[in-house]
Formats: C-alpha cells, sequence, structure tokens
C-alpha cells in the first residue's frame, strides 16, 4: 500500500524559512518522481517543485531561488527548503508521486495513491 506523509508545516512570518518532508512507502522510491503542490484556500492546485529519479529539480518561475526539493534515497524522503516565505504562499502543501502532469491531472483536493494529506504552511506577520 502506497503511502505518503508529510510533516514540518506551521506558521511562520513573511520572509521566513520552513522545511517540509515527505516520508513515502509502498513502491520503490528511487524509481520515482516526486513533486510538490499546493492548494491555497479556495484555489487550484498549483505545483511548486519537482524532481527525477537522477536528482535534477524543476520549479515554476514564482517560487525558483527560494525554494529547494531535494531527496534522500535512503530514507524514501523527499524535501522541500523554503525561504523567504510570503503572505501568498498560505496553503496546504502535498507531496506527490510522479510528474507535473500529476497536478495537470488531479482536480478538487489531491487524494489516492499518488498523493499524500498534506501539511498546513501558513505566512503570516
Amino acid at each position: 500500500e502506497v503511502h505518503l506523509v508529510e510533516s514540518g508545516g506551521g506558521s511562520v512570518q513573511p520572509g521566513g524559512s520552513l522545511r517540509l518532508s515527505c516520508v513515502a512507502s509502498g513502491f520503490t522510491f528511487s524509481r520515482s518522481e516526486m513533486l510538490w503542490a499546493r492548494q491555497a484556500p479556495g484555489k487550484g492546485l498549483e505545483w511548486v517543485s519537482g524532481i527525477d529519479t537522477d536528482g535534477k529539480t524543476y520549479y515554476p518561475t514564482n517560487v525558483k531561488g527560494r525554494f529547494t526539493i531535494s531527496r534522500d534515497n535512503g530514507r524514501n524522503t523527499v524535501y522541500l527548503q523554503m525561504n523567504s516565505l510570503k503572505p501568498e504562499e498560505t496553503a496546504v502543501y502535498y507531496c506527490g508521486r510522479g510528474t507535473r502532469e500529476l497536478v495537470v491531472q488531479t482536480t478538487g483536493t489531491p487524494g489516492g495513491d499518488d498523493w499524500g494529506r498534506g501539511t498546513q504552511v501558513t505566512v503570516s506577520s
């Protein structure tokens, strides 16, 4: 059974940092591309980073230079280091198994085997 469990969310002031973790089980992690996405209240799912099986990383323009995705295949864990956070980045952050296409295909709240349950990130003064 596939499990993706996020942690590390919380409240932070604008300009602050957080590091999210996602522990995976039930599949061959090292052979899977992984991603992070977020969903703000009342908004759609937004892709924020991806990492392939070789460790190559991908980011949209609005987070590039501030967010860093990484993976530890020995721990079956993918991380998201977020710096210089902004209030508009308040959202539930989800770990996903797959490529950016997974985000495109997902409607509503992420669910099923390819998504974790999410972790809340609140950026506020």
